[in-house]
């Protein structure tokens, strides 16, 4: 008798036996469906509606921005002193809550304070192009928080820049 015919003999019950192929699919596929169902559910955001766990009032909508006018300021570059050369700056606050306005408000002569001594430093070619501004933008927004601490600045966004 070949190994082939003895598989497909009956047992003693009178039943065939089941291959691996059959119990792979019984005991493997439905937890694999019903993982991938679980999963998708919950990317979606329905698993954890249905569940409880979802945040009742929603998503939070993100307060509006508060901005505040700097004092315009006139200072020196780091230059030549026999021809001195000027940068004059407009520039706007963007304060991460409202409730934040009125400390940094109360601390507007500290940043401007910051601000000339950091804009005394700089010669014309730190600002030169796109790179420049960015720099002192970021070199703003750090002076900035570091002196409304803990009041948190977003932006320091410039309305007229003029080097001469």
């Amino acid at each position: 008798m070949s190994s082939a015919e003895a598989k497909a003999e009956p047992t003693e019950d009178g039943a065939k036996p089941k291959s691996g192929k059959r119990r792979l699919i019984l005991f493997a596929v439905p937890p694999l469906l019903l993982a991938s169902a679980g999963g998708g559910l919950w990317f979606t955001g329905l698993l954890p509606r249905w569940l409880g766990l979802a945040h009742p009032a929603g998503p939070r909508k993100p307060a509006p921005p508060v901005f505040l006018d700097m004092p315009d300021m006139i200072a020196n570059l780091d230059t030549d002193p026999t021809q001195p050369r000027y940068i004059k700056l407009k520039a706007r606050i963007e304060v991460a809550a409202g409730a934040d306005a009125s400390a940094v408000q109360r601390l507007m002569p500290r940043i401007v304070d910051l601000f000339q001594t950091y804009l005394r430093e700089l010669r014309p070619r730190d600002l030169q192009g796109a790179a420049g501004t960015y720099r002192l933008r970021e070199e703003l927004i750090n002076r900035a928080d570091v002196a409304v601490a803990p009041a948190k600045i977003r932006d320091v966004l410039f309305v007229e820049m003029i080097v001469q």
